[in-house]
């Protein structure tokens, strides 16, 4: 199959040498030409423009910095006349609306669009649990399939919907970065508790699957609408959060993480749901403070 890269980052060379191994004719481009120059040495083919990369193979291949840059040669008019019968597979991080941008901007130009997202780093890539989120029209992701699943195993396909995939990474980073931030505010309690930071991570990291779980179950309790107490009533939240905002007081470490933490819990107490299952605090979420 011939096959197209187009950006030359660390991710996207990774992307190019993953198809080079597995045998595909694969056409490069970068608007820096001599990020393909290792490429080249491996058997890539370079190619001299983005309009040139784009008519070379039926499967295009973009991942650059953002969608800004991405718009930057795929909107020009030498590039958008050569889409007619390709699948762009846009691999770049953005928005949703910015996915459903794309996808109209390829398909008005006889283009099918797939939208993806990698939750990985470049050594990462190429695993049989390498997670990648995709979306878009199915026949297209039918279409780039043999060639996502070259990239990683962990292939979540989220529908037609071509913004569900950065929707899903949105709500994901959101997870990551909560966890990551009450993760930090633990390793100063152990700090200033004495306690060394680094059985601390090994604690966490014996926790984290059945937390998992957890999630798993609270989740389907909001898809649900369910909010009766099946495994933790709002009640031990508030006050687990109350005594860790006093604690992060007393000792005199930033305290900004209980603090916004104990301020929804707050919000769900006067809304009156302490009997109510945890999960529940996703109605103090949905109205605005």
């Amino acid at each position: 199959m011939d096959v197209t890269v187009m950006g030359l980052g660390m991710m996207g060379s990774t992307l190019a040498q993953l198809l080079l191994r597995a045998g595909h004719r694969v056409h490069v481009w970068n608007r820096s030409a001599a990020k393909a120059d290792a490429l080249v040495r491996e058997g890539a083919l370079r190619t001299a423009s983005a309009a040139e990369a784009v008519r070379a193979a039926e499967i295009v291949v973009i991942c650059v910095h953002d969608y800004a840059a991405a718009d930057s040669f795929l909107r020009d008019d030498s590039v958008a006349s050569g889409l007619a019968g390709r699948v762009v597979v846009q691999l770049t991080t953005g928005s949703p609306q910015e996915a459903r941008d794309g996808e109209a901007w390829v398909q008005r130009h006889g283009g099918a669009y797939v939208d993806g997202a990698i939750q990985a780093a470049p050594g990462q890539m190429g695993t049989a649990d390498t997670p990648i989120l995709v979306s878009g029209a199915n026949d297209a992701y039918r279409r780039a399939e043999p060639v996502l699943r070259l990239f990683g195993g962990g292939l979540v396909y989220l529908g037609e919907s071509a913004g569900a995939a950065a929707t899903m990474d949105l709500a994901t980073l959101s997870y990551v970065y909560g966890a990551v931030i009450g993760f930090l505010h633990g390793a100063r309690i152990s700090e200033v508790e004495g306690i060394g930071v680094d059985a601390y991570g090994e604690v966490v990291a014996r926790i984290a699957p059945g937390f998992g779980d957890f999630l798993k179950h609270e989740g389907k309790m909001i898809h649900e609408g369910r909010f009766e107490v099946t495994q933790s009533p709002m009640t031990i939240s508030i006050e687990a959060v109350e005594r860790m905002l006093r604690a992060a007081t007393d000792a005199g470490i930033n305290a900004e993480f209980p603090a916004f933490a104990a301020q929804l819990l707050r919000r769900a107490a006067v809304a009156g749901l302490e009997t109510e299952e945890l999960a529940a605090l996703i109605k103090v979420l949905r109205v605005a403070p």
